[in-house]
């Protein structure tokens, strides 16, 4: 029998919940890694995720690393206030909120200058959307900063003001047609007031270890709604940023530990 065939037999492709099952995780879970980048995968025609039992089999070899990772984060101490919960925050928070705000931190991205990888993605958002205003967002526990702008003159806003808070708290995308009729948001000062947001489509960015970071997001000053391909098309470009958050940390990494 040929060799290749031989690979082939021994390493079939995996769907999305069967490589899940696997792995020990959610379903969700195994989509943001895949989106991302962190277990590698492909679509089909069809729109569907698939991946080579032999990249599953090498993650779950290497958990015993990245759970030392985990724990290297968890005892990674906040560069400032900015990067630990609040007790009672006026916005909604993940489960996980004091272990993202120190993803954030050891990120070591926010207030850094502007990066043409991220500028480019803003850019195709408006674009493929058709909208006039893009954001990169990461949020602390104070606010949200915007590592990439389209279209918007300021570089960060007061958390409590964040479309992005309820974002994170989405598995996929979080899309607002009208803030004016959404009570969550139609008092916003952003709605109210500059830049008047009225459409707000978001899509959560993860590091490595599936952290919901911050955002990408488009918006309009009017009512919209978007086609399935401009969804799919900000999904994509949601796991470009992704997977430059990942390229990041671990440029990050090896300068603080250089071999």
């Amino acid at each position: 029998m040929p060799h290749g065939t031989v690979n082939k037999a021994n390493d079939p492709i995996l769907t999305t919940s069967k490589a899940a099952r696997l792995l020990g995780v959610a379903v969700s879970t195994a989509q943001l890694w895949m989106e991302s980048g962190a277990l590698e995968s492909w679509k089909t025609p069809g729109g569907h995720r698939r991946v080579r039992l032999s990249t599953v089999t090498q993650l779950l070899a290497s958990r015993s690393k990245e759970t030392q990772a985990s724990e290297q984060t968890s005892r990674h101490l906040p560069s400032s206030s900015e990067f630990l919960p609040l007790s009672a925050p006026s916005y909604p928070v993940p489960p996980n909120e004091a272990e993202r705000l120190l993803a954030v931190d050891k990120l070591n991205m926010v207030a850094t200058p502007a990066d043409p990888a991220f500028d480019r993605l803003t850019w195709l958002a408006t674009m493929v959307t058709d909208t006039p205003m893009a954001l990169i967002t990461l949020l602390t526990a104070r606010r949200q900063w915007f590592k990439s702008t389209a279209g918007v003159d300021v570089c960060e806003t007061p958390r409590e003001w964040a479309f992005c808070s309820h974002a994170i708290l989405e598995e996929r995308e979080l899309i607002v047609e009208d803030a004016l009729t959404d009570a969550r948001f139609r008092d916003n000062p952003l709605v109210t007031g500059e830049p008047h947001i009225r459409f707000y489509a978001g899509i959560p960015l993860v590091d490595a270890q599936g952290f919901r970071l911050g955002t990408l997001c488009v918006l309009d000053r009017e009512p919209r709604r978007l086609r399935e391909k401009e969804i799919r098309a900000l999904r994509e470009l949601g796991a470009i940023a992704s997977r430059e958050f990942v390229r990041v940390e671990k440029m990050a990494e090896r300068s603080a530990n250089p071999t």
